[in-house]
């Protein structure tokens, strides 16, 4: 067993606090249960809708409550961060309600759509880097050289705070879940679901699920520390080669299993979403569906809660949806 780390920055308090701050921002998203989806499953399956989110994306509920907690002289400093492309949206919007500077490294390879959406925020973007490492690196030292706040996407507490609010709504809707599937890409989703869940509803099983052509976060939950792995997915919301140890802690310590998903099987569960249950989802927010539809037996005649993370599927996503 790992050695005893200390308490997690991040609570359950803190989430409330952010349900409260988003209250004025974001309504709760929609949560349905398609009665074609439950018959392909053998289970019956509640989408939550995060795809619907101003930018398409879970994300937004964190950047709000990153730049919402903030001071107004912290604000004025600017924020620096790097990303892949939902949260570079997401601190892009924060940023534009609240009026601060945000400047967003994404790999050279970047999705041009949400390089697209990003500027189309106010926020000024730089793509350096083969991928998430080295924006990151020119991300650190862009902050530096401009006097900015680095934000890491992963172990920020804000973020995970506002992220978890998504699970609040989820156990308010539907408190009787035997599972809830969360995708992973910096895991601070499933971290957060699995620190709601241990207080709301902890018979309810929490499955964290990645892509095994980036298992990073999931070979880190494994072997209990921090790790590095090859990323080599072509899921943009999943494609970190690294694991992040804040969200690692709290998956560590309330999560019940983690699984890996190829992206072959990702690119069906996005399929299935668009032809079962009515819903354009980018990879990523198909994950978790990947995960039930890879287990028919395990999920049998339960009830679970997979989280569309994000819309924003590319070009080639869509086109790729008739087979």
């Amino acid at each position: 067993m790992p050695a005893a780390l200390d308490p997690p920055a991040l609570d359950f308090a803190d989430v409330v606090a952010a349900r409260k701050l988003l209250a004025e921002h974001l309504p709760a998203t929609p949560m349905w249960s398609y009665p074609a989806l439950n018959e392909l499953a053998g289970a019956t399956v509640h989408v939550k809708h995060e795809n619907v989110q101003p930018i398409g994306a879970f994300k937004v509920r964190g950047g709000l409550t990153l730049l919402a907690t903030m001071s107004p002289e912290q604000r004025s400093r600017g924020l620096a961060t790097y990303s892949t492309g939902n949260h570079a949206q997401s601190l892009a919007y924060a940023c534009s309600v609240f009026g601060a500077r945000c400047a967003v490294v994404m790999p050279a390879a970047a999705n041009e759509q949400k390089v697209r959406a990003v500027r189309a925020l106010g926020a000024t973007v730089e793509l350096h880097g083969a991928d998430m490492a080295g924006a990151q690196a020119h991300a650190e030292e862009l902050a530096v050289s401009e006097g900015m706040q680095l934000v890491s996407p992963g172990d920020t507490p804000a973020l995970m705070a506002g992220v978890g609010t998504a699970y609040l709504e989820i156990f308010a809707t539907q408190p009787d879940l035997n599972a809830v599937i969360v995708p992973v890409g910096s895991g601070t989703g499933a971290a957060a679901a699995g620190l709601v869940a241990a207080t709301v509803a902890p018979h309810c099983r929490v499955i964290a699920v990645q892509s095994s052509a980036a298992p990073a976060a999931h070979d880190s939950w494994r072997t209990g520390s921090c790790v590095q792995r090859p990323n080599h997915t072509v899921i943009e919301g999943l494609a970190t080669g690294r694991a992040f140890e804040l969200p690692q802690q709290l998956m560590r310590e309330h999560i019940a299993d983690f699984r890996l998903v190829s992206d072959a099987q990702i690119a069906h569960a996005q399929r299935v979403m668009a032809t079962h249950a009515h819903t354009l989802a980018e990879g990523a927010g198909a994950t978790a569906l990947a995960a039930v539809l890879a287990d028919p037996r395990g999920f049998a005649g339960q009830r679970v809660a997979v989280v569309c993370t994000g819309g924003n599927a590319s070009d080639g996503e869509i086109a790729g949806l008739g087979g």
